[in-house]
């Protein structure tokens, strides 16, 4: 083990009882490159706190082409309240216009979603983190079954970093429930996507997300139609223990 990850290792034992505050306070005086991945409930959570410790807080968003209209209009609703320069990620058209010409559009729904995924979300994600030194997520521990439940609120990310080179990943909100991230979205009136009052929990592009019933987990409505174990897109790869 390196000695950059058992640093990394003991800075999460320091954190993991700290709020979200305070671990986005470490991880915003630690890293100047650092940037903010925004996309769902959480994400604006964390931009919300982020912008009273640094109110230009660099902020991205990944725009697969495939997502819904609620949520286009989500992001320009976050740009306007907090005054950001989002940047929109977009995937590479040729490599789109390649999978579509030879599978469809629909092509996940026979084979698996990562092929797509990884087109629309991966290689862009990958280029965006070659820029920075660190990178905030909302991910939570209790937000998909078999995958998030052991994050860190901190840790070396190795799949994204420059070889060679070391990248920190911050999840501030690992610890809280999605109930905590709605009562701080309520108490602050923080902008959502209206999706979310349609029955949708967790939303990412259209074709692979759908409303969740009674009892349900908020992982189910994505790619329904795969087992749950696998329910990552890739962003958080090292989620999935192979």
């Amino acid at each position: 083990m390196s000695a950059v990850l058992l640093n990394t290792v003991d800075i999460d034992a320091k954190l993991q009882n700290e709020p979200p505050q305070e671990i986005l306070r470490h991880a915003l005086e630690q890293f100047d490159n650092i940037a903010l991945s925004f996309s769902g409930a959480e994400d604006v959570v964390l931009i919300d706190m982020a912008t009273q410790i640094r109110p230009d807080i660099e902020v991205f968003c990944l725009d697969t082409g495939r997502l819904h209209a609620e949520t286009y209009q989500f992001i320009e609703r976050v740009r306007e309240h907090y005054g950001l320069n989002i940047d929109l990620l977009s995937p590479d058209g040729n490599a789109v216009r390649k999978l579509v010409k030879a599978k469809g559009l629909y092509s996940f729904y026979k084979d698996n979603h990562q092929e797509c995924c990884s087109i629309r979300k991966i290689t862009p994600l990958k280029s965006k983190l070659l820029e920075v030194d660190a990178w905030v997520t909302g991910q939570r521990k209790d937000q998909s079954p078999g995958t998030r439940a052991a994050i860190p609120v901190i840790q070396d990310d190795r799949l994204f970093a420059r070889p060679g080179e070391t990248l920190t990943k911050f999840n501030p909100l690992a610890n809280w429930t999605s109930r905590q991230v709605w009562d701080y979205i309520r108490a602050y009136d923080v902008p959502y996507n209206a999706l979310h009052d349609q029955g949708y929990l967790s939303i990412g592009c259209e074709p692979c997300t759908r409303p969740v019933g009674p009892n349900q987990h908020e992982r189910e409505g994505r790619w329904w139609w795969e087992e749950a174990t696998k329910k990552e897109c890739g962003l958080h790869g090292s989620n999935v223990r192979k």
